[in-house]
C-alpha cells in the first residue's frame, strides 16, 4: 500500500501522508476521497498541518497525527457517510468536532 509511492492518484481522490515524528518508521501514505476535505474534523486538522507544516505544494499533503487517530477519523467520516445515506430524510449530523480529540493535536 505505501511502498509504490509513484502510483497515479485517481480523480476525485487525495494522496495524504500521516505520522507523527515520535512514531517509529516513516508516514504513511493513504489516498482519500476529496470530500472528506470538507468535513469538520479534516478541515481542523488541515488548519493544524498548516500551523505544524506550513504551505508546500510538493508531494503528499502531511496530516500531523497519529496513524491511528488518522483511522480513526477515516473509520468515523465513512460511518457517518453510509448512515447518513441510509437514513438521508431524518439528517441528523453525527458528529461533533470536539468529540474527536487527537492525542497529537
Amino acid at each position: 500500500m505505501q511502498e509504490d509511492k509513484k502510483m497515479k492518484v485517481k480523480k476525485g481522490w487525495l494522496a495524504v501522508q500521516v505520522g507523527l515524528a515520535d512514531e517509529d518508521g516513516v508516514p504513511q501514505r493513504f489516498l482519500i476521497p476529496i470530500s472528506y476535505l470538507r468535513h469538520p474534523l479534516v478541515v481542523g486538522l488541515l488548519d493544524r498541518a498548516q500551523e505544524v507544516y506550513g504551505y508546500h505544494p510538493d508531494g503528499p499533503l502531511r496530516l500531523p497525527c497519529s496513524v491511528d487517530d488518522f483511522l480513526h477519523l477515516r473509520w468515523r467520516i465513512e460511518k457517518e457517510s453510509s448512515h447518513t445515506h441510509l437514513h438521508h430524510h431524518h439528517h441528523h449530523p453525527q458528529y461533533l468536532p470536539q468529540a474527536l480529540s487527537f492525542r497529537s493535536c
